[in-house]
């Protein structure tokens, strides 16, 4: 298993992703509409390419084959977090953020945000991000129930320095 970075090269393999993804998804959480609306999202979104081509990202390969990714787009966001549907529920996910994470904080960044589906939620819950908010959607006509999220990756240390000087 290897990780690399997002290439616009990727973009179209990606797509097959996200929507292999999207329509593995169990009936009971979303209907086949909803995974219809969410999938062409894919297609007709423009802030997905966007998120591929002006973010910063990264690819997860197995046997040379992409089988799951992660983008930040604008920088303190995840904007897109997918798997293939027969490589889901083996940790790859948790790879993918630990590396997502791992960036961002090499950046300098202090927080990062998302918005989780009902399913990768979870996910983030079990890498100590905080649900802000749930929160309802509309895409092509069908609600999607989701969940604002952050993670602090930087604490600012300055306050804890002063208070350790005064005492």
């Amino acid at each position: 298993m290897n990780l690399r970075q997002i290439t616009t090269k990727d973009q179209l393999e990606l797509k097959k992703i996200y929507f292999d993804s999207i329509h593995s998804l169990d009936e009971q959480i979303y209907s086949k509409g909803q995974k219809r609306a969410w999938s062409s999202q894919a297609w007709n979104n423009p802030n997905f390419d966007k998120s591929i081509t002006e973010g910063k990202g990264w690819v997860l390969l197995e046997k040379g084959i992409i089988i799951a990714f992660a983008t930040r787009y604008p920088k303190n966001r995840i904007s897109l977090f997918y798997c293939k549907s027969k490589f889901q529920r083996k940790g790859y996910g948790a790879k993918l953020l630990h590396k997502i994470e791992e960036q961002a904080e090499k950046e300098g960044l202090s927080y990062l945000s998302t918005e989780a589906s009902l399913i990768s939620y979870k996910l983030f819950l079990k890498h100590k991000w905080e649900i802000i908010r749930k929160e309802t959607v509309n895409i092509n006509n069908y609600f999607f129930e989701r969940y604002k999220m952050i993670k602090i990756i930087k604490v600012n240390n300055s306050n804890n320095v002063q208070k350790t000087n005064k005492v």
